[in-house]
C-alpha cells in the first residue's frame, strides 16, 4: 500500500508528486495474464523478462508481485506447499530472492511458514485485504467483480465522511493544492490525458482524506488511492472523466473554502455515484 499513498516503489504518484510529472504522455503498459504454475512457457515463468506489471522493483519485486497474483487467483492453494526450491528454479532467481519474496507475502497474510510444514498458502480469512497489492491482485484476478463492489462501497463510506471532517481543517495550502489538482484535471481532459488526470485524481483523495484531521482514516488514503488505480470496474464519477466530474470535484474545494462540512459531504456523494447505465453496487442514501 503502507498506508497513506503509495511508496515511490509502487509508480504511482503520492500527495505532492504530480509536478514531477509534466501532462504526461507514457505510453500506458498492458497488463499480463496470470502465469501458470505447472507447465509454464518458460520465457513467461522467467522473472526477470517480465516487465509488465512489476512496476521496476527488480527480481524481489517482481517475484512478490507474481506469487501474489497467483495465490490470490488460485493458482497456488493451500494443498501443496511452497519449495523455494522449486520457486527458485521455476523463476531462475536465487534462494535470497525467494526467502525475500516469501516474507513479503507472509507479512501481507498469505502465506505462513511452519517448522516441519513448510510454507503453505493461507485461506482467504487471514489475507490483509487492505494492502493496497492484494487490492490490485483481487481487482485483476477471478474475483475482480467482488472487489470493485466492496472498493465502491467502503468508498461510498470513507470519503464523504472524509470530506465533511476536512471542511473543519481551514488549511489554505491544502485548499490551493487541491484546488491546483482540480485545475490539472481539467487541463488534462481537454488534453484527452487519462494519465494525468488520473494522477491528480489519485492525489486529490488521498489529500483530503489525510487532511480530515481523523489520523485512523488517514490510514485508509492508500485504499482509497488504490480503488482508483483499479480500471474497468463500476462507473463512478472518479472513473469517466466528465465536466460533471470535473464540476463535483470543484464543488468540494468550495465547500471547504467555505468550511461548508454538508455542502463537501454531499459533493462527495454525488461524485461517488454510480452513472445510471451502471448497475447500482453503493448503498442509497437513506431517507430520515
Amino acid at each position: 500500500m503502507m498506508t497513506a499513498a503509495r511508496s515511490a516503489d509502487s509508480g504511482l504518484a503520492g500527495p505532492g508528486e504530480l509536478d514531477r510529472y509534466p501532462f504526461a504522455d507514457a505510453p500506458a503498459v498492458d497488463r499480463v495474464g496470470v502465469p501458470v504454475w505447472e507447465g509454464a512457457d518458460p520465457e513467461l515463468g522467467r522473472v526477470g523478462r517480465r516487465t509488465a506489471g512489476s512496476r521496476g522493483r527488480g527480481l524481489h519485486g517482481q517475484l512478490v508481485q507474481q506469487l501474489g497474483q497467483m495465490i490470490v487467483s488460485g493458482d497456488l492453494g493451500a494443498d501443496r506447499p511452497l519449495v523455494p526450491e522449486e520457486i527458485g528454479q521455476r523463476f531462475e532467481v536465487s534462494r535470497t530472492v525467494v526467502r525475500e519474496s516469501l516474507r513479503v507475502l507472509e507479512a501481507k497474510g498469505l502465506v505462513s511458514a511452519r517448522p516441519n510444514v513448510g510454507t503453505r498458502v493461507r485461506p482467504v480469512s487471514d489475507w490483509n485485504l487492505l494492502d493496497p497489492d492484494i487490492i490490485e491482485w483481487r481487482a485483476f484476478g477471478p474475483q475482480r467483480d467482488d472487489q470493485r463492489r466492496e472498493l465502491s462501497e467502503l468508498r461510498w463510506t470513507i470519503e464523504p465522511l472524509a470530506a465533511r471532517l476536512a471542511a473543519g481543517h481551514g488549511r489554505d495550502d491544502v485548499q490551493q493544492r487541491l484546488g491546483d489538482m482540480v485545475e490539472i484535471m481539467g487541463h488534462a481532459m481537454a488534453q484527452g490525458d487519462a494519465l494525468t488526470y488520473s494522477r491528480a485524481d489519485t492525489e486529490f483523495h488521498a489529500l483530503l482524506i489525510q487532511v480530515s484531521g481523523n489520523r485512523m482514516l488517514e490510514h485508509l488514503s492508500g485504499i482509497v488511492s488504490a480503488a482508483l488505480q483499479v480500471s474497468g470496474g463500476p462507473v463512478t464519477g472518479c472513473d469517466r472523466p466528465t465536466e460533471v466530474s470535473l464540476a463535483h470535484h470543484g464543488r468540494i474545494v468550495d465547500a471547504l473554502a467555505a468550511a461548508d462540512g454538508g455542502a463537501a459531504e454531499a459533493a462527495m456523494r454525488q461524485l461517488l455515484t454510480v452513472h445510471p447505465e451502471v448497475e447500482r453496487v453503493v448503498p442509497a442514501p437513506r431517507e430520515h
